[in-house]
């Protein structure tokens, strides 16, 4: 039956007055969205054990000073550790441990919320939401991944595959404006900032910020002491290679004194490292320690060889890091207490996550406590 001009009139009317509910119920949810953080920050750590002097300067030391100018939230990613195979009371004492490295560092229980992920529920709820807007195109380019799946790619587990979509949700949960990255995690942010936008497109709202990283001046690539072309790692099979964070001052200045060098002398500028990667290693992390840079650092060593070098770095190490082997230790005999700490951060997590969440499940439409009608 052809349609008559009343019908046509009609069905625009009822198109007209759809419309006029949806930007009702629209309106209704923009008035009521929670207020934009204006400066709050997340960052997240493996529980991969004792860290090194490569984890605290390269990421720790700079937490530290951010609580100075953010809201600072700190989180031990556990949920994001059982994505390869762990042994359950080690993942726990792990867990403790980083803990505790960050508390010795200077993170503070107070100042920041520091707690350990799986103890805030709403990381995984957020993180299903995501899996529903994220794209299979966009979790494929993730070059993670790829590295940590390696040839083994079909035995890889899903968590492992999708674990961006976690970490996306571990920064959203508290609408974090900053987030501080290494180079290894751009290409994360870039998908968190991504997958922001399309929830908010695909809800018509403007809730989630798109995080902004926060980008240090020269980030401190620390290598191996054993071989400055490798990075500095837990998993090298020579604990000399590294200084862990529990490292004693005796053993520190033990072990920069056998760090692999060079026979020549420093050079009096940068230019002259190229090609001495043993050198350049031990001249960046003086300059670290220092809060200086290597152009200073090599304008009082040019010409200097190793045997006067080595001692003065040693000292400077132990100085810096001595201290927080010294605390981490006292924090550890106590496993108690990091484990209250952690619990109080949890809360207050919770407390900032949770109206997120049940503003994010009102917005896609789940039925529950405080689900708007219509």
């Amino acid at each position: 039956t052809a349609a008559t001009p009343a019908m046509i009139t009609q069905a625009t009317e009822r198109q007209r007055c759809k419309r006029q509910r949806q930007d009702r119920q629209r309106d209704a949810t923009m008035t009521s969205l929670l207020p934009m953080p204006e400066k709050r920050i997340f960052s997240g750590i493996q529980p991969t054990g004792n860290l090194h002097l490569g984890n605290y300067l390269g990421a720790i030391r700079n937490w530290v000073t951010l609580q100075d100018d953010f809201e600072s939230i700190y989180c031990v990613v556990d949920l994001h550790a059982i994505t390869v195979a762990q042994d359950p009371q080690q993942l726990r004492q792990s867990t403790r441990e980083v803990a505790a490295s960050l508390i010795a560092a200077g993170i503070s229980p107070e100042r920041s919320v520091l707690f350990n992920q799986s103890s805030v529920p709403q990381h995984s709820q957020l993180a299903w939401v995501f899996n529903c807007i994220a794209r299979l195109g966009w979790l494929n380019r993730m070059t993670q991944f790829k590295e940590k799946a390696g040839k083994n790619r079909e035995n890889a587990t899903v968590g492992l595959y999708s674990y961006p979509t976690l970490m996306a949700a571990d920064i959203l949960a508290y609408r974090a404006t900053h987030v501080p990255v290494g180079e290894d995690q751009k290409q994360h942010l870039e998908l968190t900032r991504d997958i922001a936008q399309a929830f908010n497109q695909t809800y018509d709202v403007e809730f989630f910020p798109l995080p902004e990283p926060q980008i240090f001046g020269s980030a401190t690539r620390v290598m191996s002491l054993r071989d400055g072309n490798s990075k500095m790692s837990k998993s090298d099979a020579s604990d000399n290679s590294r200084i862990n964070m529990t490292d004693g001052a005796d053993l520190i200045a033990q072990k920069i004194r056998k760090a692999k060098t060079d026979p020549d002398a420093l050079p009096s500028e940068s230019a002259g490292l190229e090609g001495r990667a043993e050198a350049q290693n031990l001249v960046g992390i003086f300059a670290a320690l220092a809060d200086s840079d290597v152009d200073s650092v090599l304008a009082d060593f040019g010409g200097r060889g190793f045997g006067e070098f080595k001692p003065a770095l040693a000292e400077l190490a132990v100085a810096k890091l001595a201290p927080m082997g010294d605390r981490m230790r006292e924090l550890l005999a106590n496993p108690g207490d990091i484990d209250a700490a952690l619990a109080d951060g949890a809360l207050r997590a919770e407390e900032i996550a949770a109206p997120i969440i049940d503003q994010v499940n009102d917005i896609v439409g789940f039925l529950g406590a405080g689900a708007k009608s219509g």
